[in-house]
């Protein structure tokens, strides 16, 4: 009897393991840690530069490298936004939004949006017929998405100006306080004058809820004091478990630049708080 001879191995057998690819799927759980992680590292190493400690600065900048960076992040949050864990914020702006932009497209008008943070180009916001949205971040994931940092764009001229700006899970990853400030006291220059109806020029901001909910030194009414400073009232909210939504109408003659002055003080105490906070000066208004 014929011996049968062994079936050759293929040879990808003998191929070390492929990298996972950077669109693989996280648990909600490995999302929210990974997020969290990255948060902490970042404020570390903005303090480790406020401070001068520059080999303390490289180490955590190499911890970041090795978390995956900022691409990483974008991932996680991509994930964290995705239909089957709650689907991206912009539906709730499109939504609250529903009466301007059907008087808009009835009188053939253009509603110009900024968004700031831009993770995709196919969410609801984007297939709105007559919003023209320009999307900018600080690392590009994707064609349609300028790489751009807010806080170093020119200023738009009149008649270049936008009507909404959101600003979705955006000023919770600014590192520090008073750039969290000043990025607020940025916002006015972006948005048209004069108002158009009840409802723009608005700025959509969204965060987490423990930012407003259990932080020592914010709570919603210093959020609506800074908020007032800058000429904004609040419009819509919503919370979630996890995310505190707002739509906060803009009226320059509002503005109050003579309260322009927030410290950082503990408004609560306890082991549990978080340290998120915002701080103003009336410097900001000149950046």
């Amino acid at each position: 009897m014929a011996v049968k001879k062994p079936k050759p191995k293929s040879i990808i057998r003998g191929r070390p393991p492929l990298a996972k690819s950077q669109n693989a799927s996280l648990s909600s759980k490995a999302t929210r840690t990974l997020i969290r992680s990255h948060h902490n590292l970042q404020k570390a190493y903005t303090q480790a530069l406020k401070v001068g400690n520059e080999s303390g600065a490289r180490l955590l900048e190499a911890e970041i490298a090795t978390q995956g960076g900022l691409a990483k992040y974008q991932l996680a949050s991509t994930q964290g936004q995705s239909a089957e864990r709650g689907g991206d914020s912009s539906r709730l702006l499109v939504e609250w939004l529903k009466p301007v932009l059907e008087e808009a497209r009835n009188k053939c008008q253009r509603v110009r949006v900024l968004e700031v943070g831009a993770l995709s180009t196919k969410n609801a916001c984007s297939r709105v017929p007559c919003v023209d949205v320009r999307r900018i971040d600080l690392k590009s994931q994707m064609p349609g998405i300028e790489e751009v940092d807010f806080m170093d764009m020119a200023i738009p001229a009149d008649g270049e100006k936008f009507q909404i700006i959101s600003l979705s899970l955006v000023l919770n990853y600014v590192s520090d306080a008073a750039s969290r400030g000043a990025m607020l006291a940025r916002i006015p220059k972006f948005l048209e004058t004069p108002p158009r109806g009840e409802m723009i020029p608005s700025l959509f901001l969204v965060l987490p809820l423990a930012c407003i909910a259990n932080s020592r030194y914010l709570k919603e009414e210093r959020l609506s004091y800074i908020m007032h400073a800058l000429g904004f009232h609040l419009s819509k909210k919503k919370t979630t478990s996890k995310l505190y939504y707002a739509l906060w109408k803009f009226e320059p003659l509002n503005r109050r630049s003579d309260l322009l002055h927030v410290r950082k003080e503990e408004l609560r105490s306890g082991t549990t708080r978080n340290n998120f906070a915002i701080t103003l000066c009336s410097k900001d208004l000149t950046k």
